[in-house]
């Protein structure tokens, strides 16, 4: 398995999507879970499937109409390392995210004006 060489928001949602279903899903279930699209999402399941992230197979034939998909699911080292790499962004988003102070509460206000009155 390869690591991936960058690890986009777009790749990110795609390995969530890939995570959270736990079982094979097409390409296009997983545009519309992430919102993104299909220029998107199919380029970054072609590249982790070539970095052995991703195996992908034809749905069987089956009595559904339409076209016949294309599954796509986590290898067993794939699904670990998805998931250390979306650890890895969710942290760094959380290093990147603004400090903001926190707000008093009514109760703290009230009881800070008590105080100054006593």
């Amino acid at each position: 398995m390869i690591p991936l060489a960058r690890l986009t928001p777009a790749t990110v949602d795609v390995l969530r999507v890939l995570l959270d279903d736990g079982a094979s899903v097409w390409g296009m279930l997983v545009i519309k879970r992430t919102g993104r699209p299909a220029g998107s999402v199919y380029p970054i399941l072609e590249r982790l499937e070539g970095a052995g992230w991703v195996a992908s197979s034809w749905e069987p034939d089956t009595d559904r109409s339409g076209p016949r998909r294309r599954l796509y699911e986590l290898t067993g080292d794939g699904a670990q390392a998805a998931r250390s790499a979306v650890e890895r962004f969710d942290a760094a988003a959380l290093a990147k995210a603004p400090k903001t102070a926190k707000r008093p509460t009514a109760a703290a206000v009230r009881l800070s004006g008590a105080e100054a009155r006593a």
